[in-house]
């Protein structure tokens, strides 16, 4: 089979390089792709978010299947104009990607169906979500309506700090349409946990937890980022606690989108809080996360191909997958500067001394003119290293990443131990 992967981060890469080991695909292409994926697939020079120019190309080359990965693309319907081209695709319709890609349409469908979530309320008119601040207090939670490559929630300790993050969102432009619209939550607290479920829009299959990193720096400080680090399985996601997910989440998550006419086919993300008054859903992703996919992925025993054709063709209780037993470690290894500005172009060495011992997925890299790997992006590489012990995988991601240098490199020194 052709198999097509579109995107270029790291998340891309651990699913590229898990199809590879499927013994049904015979050639494998990546667009945009990057530097680390171009070891394992051609990469075609087209954006992500580019669907006219990605399913004409798709139909050109007569793809066999292809596997969407990012947000962005889902929301905008490339799986809808793939599949009404005739090309099998792996990932939500637009209509059920929505999940992610409106904070409100998500906090609503909670509502509707009491799966349990932060109290809240939702704003278009800047004024008002002003005095709900107000009446509300701090610390308090305000949250981009629509994408914003993970970086549109702010939790704020101060109601000041709260009404600044409103009106940069809703009158400063900081993340242009995505944010015209807010939802204001209650704080929860707990530790989080992440819950990716393959789903084929009646039936839900869990993989092992994981737990991410969002904050920049060592001790969750800094600002959010995309995430700097991954373990999976989490030491807080319990078997009891599994259960009542599944019963009080899951599987009403899952009906829900069904009986609104909007059925899931893809991964479902779930972003839970462990409270003290249960767990409660923080958000939903329409796709794998990113750096969870490289940690639950190293894991994954089966055929990764075998599991998205069962997605989309509705037979996903007929498939036996199998999990590794032991643990996974993700470090993403930024660029100075990230999440804010940063340089581009510089020079990586110590991968292949670092892929002795882990897998190296690329997220921010390119190849120079002379084949060597560069950086090209804030987050550029996630070192993955799996062990039998959850403190093994730890330690083997943090010696790999030893290896590894470029010029301001950053990393937190903490990711699983807090």
């Amino acid at each position: 089979m052709k198999i097509l992967v579109v995107g270029g981060g790291g998340r891309e890469h651990a699913i590229c390089w898990k199809l590879a080991q499927s013994p049904a695909v015979d050639k494998l292409y990546c667009a945009p792709g990057n530097g680390g994926i171009a070891s394992l697939a051609e990469c075609v020079p087209i954006a992500a978010t580019d669907v006219d120019a990605m399913v004409s190309w798709a139909k050109e080359r007569h793809m066999d299947f292809v596997v969407v990965a990012p947000d962005d693309p889902l929301a905008l319907g490339m799986v809808d104009q793939l599949e009404a081209a005739g090309i099998p695709a792996f990932g939500p319709r637009k209509n059920a990607a929505i999940i992610e890609a409106s904070k409100i349409f998500s906090k609503n469908l909670m509502e509707k169906y009491h799966i349990p979530t932060a109290a809240y309320g939702t704003f278009t008119d800047m004024d008002a979500a002003l005095a709900y601040v107000e009446q509300q207090g701090a610390p308090i939670v305000v949250k981009a309506d629509g994408l914003a490559l993970g970086k549109g929630v702010i939790v704020a300790q101060t109601v000041d700090e709260a009404k600044e993050a409103v009106r940069s969102m809703m009158d400063g432009g900081k993340f242009g349409a995505a944010g015209t619209k807010v939802v204001i939550e209650e704080c929860m607290t707990g530790p989080e946990v992440t819950v990716l479920a393959f789903c084929d829009g009646e039936h839900l299959l869990c993989m092992p937890s994981s737990q991410d990193h969002k904050r920049a720096f060592d001790g969750n400080q800094g600002p959010n980022t995309g995430g700097m680090g991954a373990i999976s399985p989490s030491p807080n996601y319990t078997a009891p606690l599994a259960w009542v997910c599944m019963e009080q989440i899951f599987l009403p998550t899952v009906a829900a989108l069904k009986a609104e006419g909007r059925p899931f086919q893809g991964v479902l993300y779930f972003g839970l809080m462990l409270t003290s008054d249960g767990p409660k859903v923080v958000e939903y992703n329409a796709r794998f996360g990113d750096p969870e996919c490289q940690a639950v992925l190293s894991l994954l025993d089966s055929d990764l191909l075998e599991i998205l054709k069962a997605c989309r063709e509705g037979t996903l209780d007929k498939v036996d997958v199998k999990w590794k037993d032991g643990a996974a470690c993700c470090l993403v290894l930024a660029s100075g500067g990230y999440p804010g500005s940063y340089a581009k172009g510089l020079p990586i060495s110590g991968l292949d001394e670092a892929s002795r011992s882990a897998v190296v997925f690329h997220a921010g890299t390119k190849r120079g003119e002379d084949g060597s790997i560069l950086t090209n992006g804030g987050r550029v590489l996630g070192v993955t290293a799996t062990a039998p012990t959850l403190d093994g995988a730890i330690d083997g991601a943090y010696a790999a990443a030893g290896s590894i240098s470029f010029q301001d490199m950053h990393f937190r020194h903490d990711i699983g131990r807090v």
